[in-house]
């Protein structure tokens, strides 16, 4: 099975956002050398605990300090934007690091509703979403858009035989059947659902998908959240950090991210506490073989060949090690 990251550049409380961004490439190469398949970053707005809001700019310094990993967007928020743009952006890429370029794509506006309108004011652009996309794949394919279409006589440019990988992102039914109508892998954030419709997504994406030249038969991943220490006891530690922002996320707080010490000291009320409880029986962590077991048994579930892992945590060391150690229980090499 393949292993692949996402990476949200967090921020954690005592260091900068910009020490955030430089471990994100830090990560990327780390990961690299440990085996890992692709390397996805992600994009958010107007957020004090995710510091990644350029995907597209993160991707280009990664990609031109790495040299096997496939580097990606997961996702970049189409309908802020102008595909064409986008189509120019990633094929420029392409150009940096030819055959390694993943375009993932999606709908939600990674920000608060005034955020997104700061970057788009338009009341209607997640309604253009298909038609963005649709236009999207040929720009960055390279290919002709349909005859009649108000733009069909523009390239993207920088023109070439390679094209970066497109994928759909999403934790509902309907960004599966937009992949599966478009002939597009898909990926699903499990750990932002804590898992719940992932097997209606899964199932109507495979039961819809349409054979493209590109994507012959339906390809499709989850991304899981997991964190991974040298014991189980200093795995749930190292879990605490995540415990206290998920309900701060609840109560629409976005602050960096604390230590697990400092977690520990929170009051919690007992609603919040609930939502601890919560998450800790979902949650995926362990020692390596703990990981591995759980997430093979995850794989085998949902009839998956590569899963995508997120990890946080407060000590940037702890999260390379997280990742180590599960590279390590399962044997990936470069």
């Amino acid at each position: 099975m393949k292993l692949s990251v996402l990476d949200q550049s967090p921020w954690a409380k005592g260091r900068t956002p910009g020490d955030a961004i430089r471990e994100s490439l830090a990560l990327a190469r780390h990961c690299e050398a440990l085996g890992y398949h692709r390397y996805w970053v992600s994009e958010h707005h107007n957020s004090d605990s995710i510091v990644g809001s350029a995907p597209e700019v993160l991707m280009a310094a990664i990609a031109a300090t790495t040299s096997r990993i496939r580097v990606g967007s997961a996702g970049v928020m189409l309908p802020h934007y102008s595909a064409l743009k986008v189509a120019e952006q990633f094929r420029v890429l392409e150009s940096i690091a030819p055959g390694r370029i993943d375009l993932g794509l999606g709908r939600a506006p990674g920000s608060d509703g005034l955020t997104a309108h700061a970057l788009n004011p338009y009341a209607d652009a997640a309604e253009q979403f298909p038609q963005q996309v649709r236009d999207l794949q040929a720009w960055v394919a390279g290919t002709a858009l349909a005859e009649g279409h108000p733009y069909a006589s523009i390239k993207a440019h920088p023109t070439g035989d390679n094209a970066p990988e497109m994928w759909i992102l999403g934790s509902s039914d309907y960004g599966a059947q937009l992949a599966a109508y478009f002939g597009l892998p898909y990926a699903y954030a499990y750990f932002f659902s804590d898992g719940r419709g992932v097997e209606q997504a899964l199932s109507l994406y495979r039961a819809n998908y349409r054979p493209s030249l590109r994507n012959p038969r339906p390809r499709a991943t989850v991304c899981v959240w997991a964190v991974a220490a040298e014991t189980e006891a200093e795995a749930w530690r190292l879990l605490r950090t995540r415990e206290l922002w998920r309900v701060g996320f609840e109560k629409g707080v976005r602050h960096p991210l604390v230590t697990p010490e400092e977690a520990a000291l929170y009051p919690y009320t007992a609603q919040e506490r609930a939502t601890v409880d919560a998450l800790r029986a979902k949650a995926t962590v362990g020692t390596g073989e703990q990981l591995k077991a759980q997430l093979t048994a995850l794989a085998a579930r949902l009839d998956l060949e590569e899963l995508v892992i997120n990890t946080w945590t407060h000590d940037h060391p702890a999260r390379l090690r997280s990742y180590e150690i599960i590279a390590e229980a399962f044997g990936i090499r470069p």
